[in-house]
C-alpha cells in the first residue's frame, strides 16, 4: 500500500494522555478491524512515521514493537515492517477518563491497564478537575466505545455534569471513585462513601482528639474535594460536641492552643 494513504486514517490525539506509542498501535488495530489495512500490507518506515506523525523515532519504533509483541506485524531487515496478522480483534474499546493524574492516580490507571490486558484498547483523558474540558471530550466521544471509565470530580459545574453522563448508554457506564446525583438506570460503580470514610477516621483517633477542644478541616473554597468530606465532619464534630470550623485558608488562619487541625 502506498504511505500516503496510511496517514489518511493514522493520526495522534495530542489532546489524549495515552502514551503516543499506544494510541500508534491502536490506530493500526483500528485500520486493520475496518478493511483499510490488509494481511501483507507494507507499513511506512520508523523515519516516516516520526516525520508525518510529529512524534519521536523512539515513540514510532515502541509503537511498532508494541504491535509486533502482540502478533500485529513483523519485519524483515531491510524491507521493513508489513502487517502479519488481520484476525486480531478487540474485544472492548475504553474511554477513560480521569479528572487529574496525581501519584494515587497513576496507580489506579497502572492496575487498571494491567487488569485489562493488551487486547483492550483504551483512549486515556485527562480533564484536570475542568467540567468544560469534561463536557468537550465527552460531547466529542466515539460512537463504537465498548465502555466509558469516568472519575468525575469538578472545581465547578458538578451540578451539571448528570446531564453530560446521562447521555452514555447506561449499559456502557463505570464511574469510579465517586457518584453523581442525577444519573440515572442501571450502572457500574465503584466509589468511596467520603462521609461516612472522614467520620470513621475521626471516631477512631477519637480518644487523641479528645485533648482538643476545636477540630479544624482544610478545606479550600475553590476545590474538587467532595463536599460529602465535611458533612461527615461536621457530623462526628457535633455528635462528640467538638467545637469546629472549615478553613478555606490555612496562610490566613491563626493556630491557637487546644485546636487541632485536619
Amino acid at each position: 500500500m502506498k504511505s500516503a494513504s496510511f496517514f489518511d486514517f493514522i493520526s495522534i490525539d495530542e489532546y489524549s494522555a495515552t502514551p503516543k506509542y499506544l494510541q500508534l498501535g491502536s490506530a493500526v488495530i483500528d485500520a486493520i478491524e475496518q478493511g483499510k489495512l490488509d494481511q501483507d500490507n507494507l507499513l511506512p518506515s520508523i523515519n516516516e512515521l516520526s516525520i508525518k506523525l510529529e512524534i519521536s523515532r523512539d515513540t514510532a519504533e515502541k509503537g511498532y514493537k508494541y504491535l509486533k509483541n502482540i502478533g500485529v506485524i513483523n519485519s524483515v531487515p531491510g524491507k521493513g515492517y508489513y502487517i502479519t496478522n488481520i484476525e486480531f480483534k478487540r474485544k472492548l474499546k475504553v474511554f477513560l477518563l480521569f479528572n487529574k493524574l496525581s501519584a494515587h492516580k497513576k496507580i489506579v490507571y497502572d492496575a487498571f491497564i494491567a487488569a485489562i490486558g493488551n487486547e483492550v484498547s483504551v483512549d486515556f483523558y485527562i480533564y484536570n478537575n475542568d467540567f468544560a474540558l469534561f463536557k468537550k471530550f465527552l460531547s466529542n466521544k466515539r460512537e463504537d466505545y465498548s465502555h466509558y471509565v469516568i472519575i468525575p470530580h469538578f472545581i465547578e459545574g458538578e451540578e451539571y455534569a448528570k446531564d453530560i453522563i446521562n447521555t452514555i448508554p447506561k449499559e456502557k457506564l463505570i464511574l469510579l471513585d465517586k457518584r453523581v446525583p442525577g444519573v440515572e438506570g442501571e450502572f457500574a460503580a465503584a466509589y468511596e462513601n467520603f462521609e461516612k470514610n472522614i467520620y470513621d477516621a475521626l471516631e477512631e483517633g477519637r480518644v487523641h482528639l479528645s485533648k482538643y477542644h476545636t477540630l479544624k478541616i482544610i478545606f479550600p473554597e475553590k476545590s474538587y474535594f467532595p463536599k460529602e468530606i465535611l458533612r461527615g465532619f461536621h457530623r462526628f464534630c457535633q455528635q462528640y460536641a467538638f467545637s469546629h470550623k472549615v478553613v478555606s485558608n490555612i496562610s490566613a488562619e491563626p493556630i491557637g492552643e487546644g485546636e487541632v487541625f485536619i
